[in-house]
């Protein structure tokens, strides 16, 4: 039984012992112990649907090793509240990313508009803590007063799962084909190159636009889909578990990881209640203490 079905069935024990004790005070509370009995029920038919996966997400070899093992990532930086700033903010984490990989001898492809593959030894492992909300304060070129505006964008790492670990059938994918956009020239805006894919059972939906062919499009937009189907079940059972044990917070996307502070050069990450006055360093690529400090939180 792989970690995350464990997990579950652990989950499903504690219900049932609920379930047991609820049971003992029917004489005692009637109707009441009733209805709890029925909502400790309902929860565990939940935690049995996912351990079943009967989510809508296809099934993953249950003798695959744990995502930390993978060797390659996709990293998506998407610009947050700030307008042209958070644009611009986007692009320079992209790029604190890509000198990061550089500087651990990975090697780094773009394959659509904010988002980066990194291939490298233990990839995944050590960029994981990434995802989430990373904020910076200072003052953006464009201002001419000289104020300092705040801005965000997301980051989210996803390991690239290979093919025998995501099963995905033919008949739940729908394939849509338009003109691209990307550094191929004038071949990619004569041509259907880019394309859209709908997976029908989960509704997740990707799209890879860069390449001036539409098969090397096809092929990144799998990749894209079987990486998003991965966490997409990960995170479904992290859920299901945090409503069991009532935990009240945002989603791991939504969650303010950390704070870059040009005027103090001080970068803080919010997770591992640290900061580093160093934050020119870290923008080319000097992550290394910041990922070790999450490595022991």
């Amino acid at each position: 039984m792989d970690q995350g079905k464990q997990i579950l069935a652990d989950e499903i024990k504690k219900v049932e012992t609920e379930i047991d004790k609820v049971k003992g005070l029917l004489p005692e509370l009637g109707e009441e112990a009733e209805k709890e009995i029925t909502r400790l029920e309902e929860q565990k038919s939940e935690l049995e649907k996912a351990m079943n996966n009967e989510s809508g997400l296809p099934p993953r070899d249950a003798s695959a090793g744990q995502a930390d093992d993978f060797n390659s990532v996709i990293i998506e930086v998407r610009p947050g509240v700030g307008g042209t700033e958070a644009k611009i903010w986007a692009d320079d984490l992209l790029r604190m990313y890509t000198r990061y990989a550089n500087t651990q001898g990975w090697k780094t492809e773009e394959i659509d508009e904010g988002v980066l593959k990194i291939r490298g030894r233990s990839v995944f492992s050590a960029l994981k803590n990434e995802t989430g909300v990373h904020r910076v304060q200072r003052v953006p070129e464009t201002e001419a007063a000289g104020r300092i505006h705040t801005s965000t964008a997301s980051a989210v790492v996803l390991p690239e799962v290979p093919e025998s670990l995501v099963e995905i059938r033919d008949d739940d994918l729908i394939w849509e084909f338009t003109r691209g956009g990307g550094h191929g020239g004038q071949n990619v805006n004569k041509v259907a190159t880019a394309v859209r894919l709908t997976h029908e059972p989960s509704g997740l939906v990707v799209q890879s636009r860069q390449e001036r062919s539409q098969e090397q499009n096809r092929k990144i937009a799998l990749a894209l889909l079987r990486s998003q189907l991965w966490e997409a079940e990960d995170e479904k059972k992290r859920q299901l578990i945090s409503d069991q044990r009532s935990v009240i917070g945002s989603s791991m996307r939504a969650e303010k990881v950390r704070t870059y502070n040009y005027p103090q050069n001080r970068v803080t990450d919010h997770r591992a209640g640290k900061s580093w006055h160093k934050l020119d360093k870290i923008m080319e690529g000097d992550l290394q203490d910041i990922i070790e400090a999450l490595h022991n939180v």
